[in-house]
């Protein structure tokens, strides 16, 4: 069972809508609400960063006005590319980190969010998943590079090796272990 507050919806929404949204059917199939419930579900068995579970309720949201037929549609916004520049250079330079929604906000002058949308815009993904797979990027060079799983898990940010698998094999289909043994032919 998935339980968000509703504050929390509400407060993701924004001036996106003027209450909370209403949806009519009981069952929905909508491509949005399923990639919120699996990014929900996926690390289930993990303690999420605060920005993992800022974008999930980004995710929820925007899913869940989208399936509001009462809802007023608003008009497309532009990306302010300073701010989301900043929010990419911060999460650059601190991948061994705990990075919290409230840094990424003093950064770029944005609320959690507004960031969460507008850095999926100008990139294409979410904060946290850009910063995971910075992460990954960083755990291959340094198993590429003969580092243990352990000691490349650690240097990169993941709170332990088990959790550098998940998300390693979640990002390319393959254990680190298995990558290892692919690039490390001796």
């Amino acid at each position: 069972m998935l339980y968000v507050e509703p504050s929390l919806v509400r407060d993701a929404l924004g001036r996106q809508a003027s209450a909370l949204p209403f949806l009519r059917k009981a069952v929905l199939t909508d491509p949005r609400l399923m990639q919120a419930i699996h990014a929900a579900f996926t690390d289930m068995d993990t303690l999420l960063e605060k920005v993992a579970m800022d974008e999930l309720t980004v995710l929820l949201a925007d899913g869940l006005l989208a399936n509001d037929e009462s809802a007023q549609r608003t008009t497309r916004s532009l990306i302010d590319f300073t701010a989301t520049n900043r929010a990419k250079e911060y999460l650059d330079g601190n991948l061994d980190q705990a990075v919290h929604s409230e840094q990424l906000e003093k950064v770029t002058g944005l609320d959690r969010y507004s960031l969460s949308r507008q850095f999926r815009k100008a990139f294409g993904t979410s904060p946290y998943r850009y910063l995971t797979m910075r992460r990954l990027d960083q755990v291959r060079g340094d198993i590429a590079a003969g580092a243990s799983l352990v000691d490349a898990a650690v240097r990169a940010g993941f709170s332990d090796q088990s959790h550098m698998t998940r998300q390693f094999k979640a990002g390319y289909g393959i254990s680190p272990g298995q990558w290892r043994r692919l690039v490390c032919k001796t």
